[in-house]
């Protein structure tokens, strides 16, 4: 597990956030380190949001501090695109390191 320089509230806090971000716009541009991070996160929670039922609605409310706009558009919208697939429900595309600091980029997009 990378710990991405912060401590676990830290790191939990700053996944959620990407993934509420991912769920909002479909695609976000990170750190290929935070994409790598958050990818089995947000699978995870499109796999739960592909039954659509109320403790399901109540598990994932619990990951975005019962933001109940997120938790509808991944059950209405983005967990009926995903009904007959397996699994593999984002994909990491690299790109060229930051001018700023060399870190190695990555946009994370769901697939």
């Amino acid at each position: 597990m990378r710990t991405l320089g912060r401590v676990r509230r830290q790191r939990q806090a700053l996944v959620s956030g990407l993934a509420r971000a991912l769920i909002l716009h479909g695609k976000i541009q990170t750190t290929e380190a935070k994409a790598k991070e958050l990818r089995p996160f947000i699978e995870k929670l499109v796999t739960r949001a592909r039954n659509d039922t109320i403790a399901n609605r109540r598990l994932l409310s619990a990951h975005f501090n019962n933001e109940q706009m997120i938790v509808q558009k991944l059950v209405t919208d983005i967990a009926p695109r995903y009904r007959e697939r397996a699994g593999g429900y984002t994909r990491i595309i690299k790109l060229a390191p930051r001018a700023s600091d060399s870190s190695r980029q990555a946009v994370i997009e769901f697939v």
